[in-house]
């Protein structure tokens, strides 16, 4: 699995809009390892809308999980998630866009933001 290890700034450019400390745990404790498909498709959606992207959840250590109330085995912990809000965009519209793809995955719509990740078989969620 193609993951970005640590290997250097964490202003290290990840894809033409994306840098590593977007997708770092927002906890501090430095966890980054973040799968390049999940960057990929934050690049598509970023490429797509033409707007800019905020990552409010990216890669997760597993004490940060807990305090968010998530589970152990989400996706985030793995490095394969990624919560994603493109400004002045429907979190609908972004979860269409992202099927439009062919995603195979997770895939959230929440009232004011989109996850997606790639577990490696197709879960929705939401309805927004």
């Amino acid at each position: 699995m193609g993951v970005y290890r640590v290997m250097g700034s964490p202003y290290e450019k990840l894809s033409k809009n994306f840098s590593r400390y977007e997708f770092a745990c927002s906890c501090g404790c430095g966890a980054d390892d973040i799968d390049h498909r999940v960057v990929r498709m934050a690049q598509k959606i970023r490429d797509h809308f033409d707007v800019p992207c905020e990552i409010t959840s990216g890669v997760r250590c597993l004490e940060w999980n807990r305090k968010q109330g998530s589970k152990d085995t989400s996706q985030h912990v793995k490095g394969l998630a990624a919560d994603i809000i493109p400004e002045g965009v429907e979190p609908k519209e972004v979860a269409d866009f992202i099927l439009s793809t062919g995603f195979i995955g997770g895939l959230g719509r929440y009232k004011t933001f989109t996850h997606f990740d790639f577990r490696g078989s197709n879960v929705r969620w939401g309805k927004n």
